[in-house]
């Protein structure tokens, strides 16, 4: 048993148990451990980087919109016009930098995976996908999909470049059924995954 590993995790969690409420906090935990079992399923990728960076994407979302652009502009974090009008999207930077400055974690594929988590980006790493994926997917999610959730939780360990593709379509289409802002890395993730999975 990896003791070390184990005593990051238990202090990870009371750490931010303390500042999310209590839905972020399972939400969170139920990300990373939906992370861990994918990667699980995949050669190559590190099953307890994707339980820290699992447990870590959202460790800024517990500040108000106003608060994260603050932050962001106080450690100079760069800022788009599309995260300018909707302030939510930087929780992914503003989180990598606290998990780097505040949570001591220097793994730089961790601190990709949690910057990307939301908006995802074109040719992602493994981590990058699962923590994108494993925040849309996770239990306590029910927004409706097509294919439905059911359909992509199963699909995620077999096939996770196909489901990325459709996470990513899903994801556009509600926004703009809502009128909402879209992140141009997000509209180019899509076209990225679209052009690969139809390759």
């Amino acid at each position: 048993m990896d003791i070390l590993f184990e005593e990051q995790v238990i202090q990870l969690k009371k750490s931010l148990e303390k500042l999310l409420s209590p839905k972020r906090y399972e939400h969170s935990l139920s990300v990373a451990y939906l992370a861990a079992s994918i990667a699980m399923c995949y050669e190559h990728v590190d099953e307890k980087a994707a339980l820290i960076a699992g447990i870590l994407h959202d460790c800024a979302k517990y500040l108000s919109d106003k608060e994260i652009l603050k932050e962001c502009e106080k450690y100079q974090l760069p800022i788009s016009q599309t995260e300018k009008k909707s302030p939510f999207l930087l929780h992914g930077k503003l989180g990598a930098y606290y998990a780097k400055h505040k949570y001591r974690i220097q793994d730089p594929q961790i601190l990709s995976a949690i910057t990307y988590h939301t908006t995802g980006k074109p040719d992602m790493t493994m981590l990058e996908k699962i923590i994108f994926l494993a925040d849309y997917l996770e239990l306590f999610r029910t927004q409706e999909t097509s294919p439905p959730l059911s359909v992509l939780r199963s699909m995620v360990f077999r096939d996770i470049n196909q489901t990325t593709y459709l996470v990513l379509k899903n994801t556009i289409e509600y926004l703009q059924s809502k009128k909402g802002e879209i992140d141009q890395t997000t509209v180019a993730t899509l076209q990225f995954y679209k052009n690969l999975v139809n390759s």
